[in-house]
């Protein structure tokens, strides 16, 4: 993992070596960091756009990287992708406390891990190798985040809140 630079950031530091569900332990690690910022950095709306478009794009490379050097189209140790979308998910959405952010992790991992309809597709559409596969690594986990994202904003048109 130590031996590039793009094998760090693609297994989000250490998460996606879990030995149990490397995705789930990658969103807990997303989870954390993100509080961590948040409270230490402060980063705002503006900074947080930043900081996801530009760890976006980061994991775009690491992904593309380290999955052409393992030889698996997308490996499920590589976790920066869903860093990078439940980020996104939290930073839009999550509610104050942590029932909400309870909420938001659930939903997130429910449709990155089940993969119904439109995240289904966006993982069979960018399969691939090269720049395209580490793209399709990248955007089914950014649906999954739009998913988690829709399901939340009709929930508050609903019911309020």
């Amino acid at each position: 993992m130590f031996a590039r630079l793009s094998h760090l950031i693609a297994l989000g530091f250490g998460a996606g070596l879990s030995r149990w569900a490397p995705g789930t332990v990658g969103t807990l690690w997303a989870w954390a960091a993100f509080l961590l910022i948040d409270a230490w950095a402060a980063p705002g709306d503006r900074g947080w756009a930043i900081l996801i478009a530009a760890v976006l794009l980061l994991g775009w490379w690491a992904s593309t990287a380290t999955a052409r050097r393992a030889g698996v189209a997308d490996p499920g140790f590589v976790v920066i992708d869903e860093v990078v979308a439940f980020w996104l998910v939290l930073w839009m959405a999550a509610p104050h406390g942590l029932p909400g952010q309870i909420v938001c992790f659930a939903l997130f991992r429910f449709f990155d891990a089940a993969k119904p309809g439109p995240v289904a597709w966006a993982d069979r559409v960018c399969k691939g190798t090269g720049w395209r596969g580490g793209w399709g690594i990248m955007f089914d986990d950014l649906v999954a985040a739009f998913c988690t994202l829709l399901v939340i904003a009709l929930w508050r048109f609903v019911f309020g809140g």
